[in-house]
């Protein structure tokens, strides 16, 4: 099935979604919201991928991706991710300048290329923002899921991922060292949404709540 770029956005962004509302159907004002298009333009887009077989949509539940809308979504996700990590370990792009890239990219490549991506990075599993990169087969490896925000003074952890991939946080996140695979401690916590303070590499370092709740991690 050759699919548009517009239907494969849509079927990534519901996708997207439908993880992070944990499985219930995405409204189409929250799709409108995420693709910047009006959301009769989204409406018609869902009864479109409805009458594919992609996508189920009741009026008051939401869009879900059928067993066949996932499978699609996984492929891409996947194009995009290896492309991430190719850009910055072949081609020398920062992490924060590889997402507009790969966004460009990843409706465009074979699936050869993809495998000779995949091959040429030995097959890794998890892009340079630390997000897992489907298998060949749609598995999905080990995801980081708690924020630091949730870690207890004290804990050793591993920074997992980093799910705000604004290329300005970005920036300011690799000064302070903290980049996907770094070792941390949790050193004090403020109340009431206040700063978290780490120590990377033997030096304290003071977070922000609204850039440490996008940071995830996992136990080191």
């Amino acid at each position: 099935m050759v699919l548009s770029q517009a239907v494969e956005d849509y079927i990534k962004t519901i996708y997207t979604l439908e993880l992070e509302s944990e499985g219930e159907g995405v409204s189409t004002t929250k799709i409108a919201e995420v693709l910047e298009v009006s959301s009769a333009s989204v409406t018609n887009m869902i009864k479109k991928l409805a009458k594919m077989g992609l996508v189920r949509y009741e009026s008051y539940y939401g869009a879900t991706l059928t067993d066949s809308g996932k499978k699609i979504a996984l492929e891409i996700i996947r194009h995009h991710r290896l492309l991430e990590l190719y850009l910055k370990e072949v081609m020398g792009y920062s992490w924060d300048e590889v997402h507009d890239e790969a966004e460009k990219l990843e409706h465009h490549i074979s699936e050869r290329f993809e495998d000779k991506i995949a091959e040429l990075l030995n097959h890794p599993t998890h892009d340079p923002h630390g997000d897992p990169i489907p298998s060949k087969e749609g598995i999905m490896p080990e995801i980081a899921t708690e924020p630091l925000t949730d870690a207890d003074v004290g804990e050793q952890l591993m920074l997992g991922r980093v799910t705000n991939q604004e290329p300005e946080l970005l920036r300011y996140l690799e000064t302070k060292g903290l980049i996907p695979g770094i070792e941390l401690e949790v050193i004090e916590k403020a109340p009431f949404k206040g700063p978290v303070t780490v120590k990377v590499d033997g030096e304290e370092q003071v977070i922000g709540y609204e850039v440490a709740v996008n940071l995830y991690m996992m136990k080191g």
